[in-house]
């Protein structure tokens, strides 16, 4: 319907009707209903647009469609600061600290699924605020060297453990609407030459030590997404791995949601499109200085891949597997009416991270029964070491945090005995008491 007013010719929207109306619009509908309608009205180049980043922490939608883009977030104890579009430094924002949660070794230390359930729901609400459908956490990868730099980030060495405390926190954090992305699948052990390890273990190994976690946060925990891990598993990148990500996770535990690649972690298409993964992030991560200026379009899973389709090479099965699954992903956060809003910096939340962090201290012994400290009977506390003045929450890589405000135990001992008893300090040592990354500076 048209109308002609003063020589302009105007389009008026008339509501659309029940055989108009697009069935992926429709919340109203089963999801996988939606699902199949939004994937028949997707382009090819819009399906391949959308299983690959076009930028550091962010994928594709449909505009035409009004289906929204993806937006992930650092990390497992905070929601990360945000930074520049093609660029890993600061945005410059004033508005993204934010709470730090303990470490999730502390989580796990606490043997507690309450706190675990508290803890994702608490650092999902975050999220959620914070405009994010990814929570890139959390990690429960085994511990089997204390060489490890990222033991502190996951759950660990006890797989039954890691088990029961990753389903609350998956749970927690998608009540939020907002999808948590169990990682690294799989292997993911120690940190020094992890793109080009390849892990050597026997199937009864992997199945009862390295795997009970990610299986309990897919089949109870009903996780929507799973990062891989950078090294190789039977000399294949778990990134696009057969066995791992089509035999066993989409496979044997029935896994309906999206494997998201570690940021750098695809190294083929032909192994990306058929092996299992979903979404590719991170394989050149600046599209300014570094590599091609059109760097996302030469992803593996961008114009190589449409290529390949173009020219006969490759069918659209798998890609149209890996668009069902991130539509799936979309309903169940950004499409979502029902999801809550969120919230940041609550008091609740600083109630919660103490909480936490109360129950996951382990005393190993309380020789003459020391603790608690009677305040009546004590003159003086003694506190020794650098990690006392240090702020903590700075770190490096996925945990970098900006918060909004850090206690250090010497302050938190001084604020605690308020005065009753003196509090001398002494350094202990000469380490590195500052601290500095990416912009945030302690």
């Amino acid at each position: 319907m048209k109308k002609v007013l003063f020589g302009l010719v105007l389009a008026v929207a008339l509501p659309l009707t029940a055989q108009q109306k697009p069935v992926y619009l429709d919340a109203g509908k089963p999801v996988e209903e939606r699902v199949e309608d939004a994937l028949a009205r997707l382009t090819l180049e819009e399906k391949v647009a959308m299983v690959h980043a076009q930028s550091k922490f962010s994928s594709p939608g449909v505009p035409r469609l009004g289906i929204p883009e993806f937006w992930m977030t650092d990390g497992p104890h905070g929601i990360r600061p945000e930074v520049l579009w093609d660029e890993w430094d600061q945005a410059g924002w004033t508005n993204d600290s934010c709470v730090a949660y303990p470490a999730l070794t502390c989580l796990a230390a606490t043997w507690n699924p309450e706190m675990s359930l508290l803890y994702g729901k608490s650092i999902g609400e975050e999220a959620r605020y914070r405009g994010k459908t990814v929570l890139l956490g959390p990690g429960v990868n085994i511990y089997r060297t204390p060489l490890n730099g990222r033991n502190f980030e996951y759950m660990g060495e006890d797989p039954y453990l890691a088990a029961r405390m990753v389903v609350p926190y998956v749970q927690g954090v998608q009540q939020n609407g907002v999808a948590a992305c169990v990682k690294h699948f799989a292997l993911n052990n120690h940190e020094v030459n992890r793109h080009t390890t390849n892990a050597v273990v026997d199937d009864r190994a992997l199945y009862e030590i390295y795997l009970p976690a990610f299986k309990a946060a897919v089949r109870e925990g009903k996780a929507w997404s799973i990062m891989g891990a950078y090294n190789l598993y039977k000399g294949q990148h778990a990134c696009h791995n057969q066995y791992l990500l089509n035999d066993i996770l989409k496979g044997e535990w029935g896994f309906d949601g999206v494997v998201v690649s570690d940021w750098g972690g695809v190294h083929d298409t032909d192994q990306a499109i058929v092996n299992g993964l979903d979404m590719e992030f991170g394989s050149w991560t600046n599209g300014l200085s570094n590599g091609a200026s059109n760097a996302y379009d030469n992803y593996y899973l961008a114009m190589p891949y449409l290529q390949r389709i173009r020219e006969g090479k490759v069918g659209i099965r798998e890609l149209d597997d890996k668009v069902r699954r991130i539509l799936r992903l979309a309903f169940r956060t950004t499409m979502n009416t029902d999801r809550p809003f969120g919230s940041l910096n609550s008091p609740a939340h600083y109630e919660a991270a103490r909480r936490i962090g109360e129950e996951g201290i382990v005393l190993l012994q309380n020789r003459n029964n020391v603790l608690p400290i009677d305040l009546n009977k004590t003159r003086k506390i003694a506190v020794i070491g650098e990690n006392a003045i240090k702020m903590m929450t700075v770190g490096g890589g996925s945990s970098s945090l900006k918060v909004q405000r850090e206690c250090s135990p010497l302050d938190g001992i001084g604020q605690r005995v308020g005065g009753k008893v003196k509090v001398v300090y002494a350094r202990g040592y000469v380490g590195d008491a500052s601290g500095e990354y990416n912009g945030v500076v302690t």
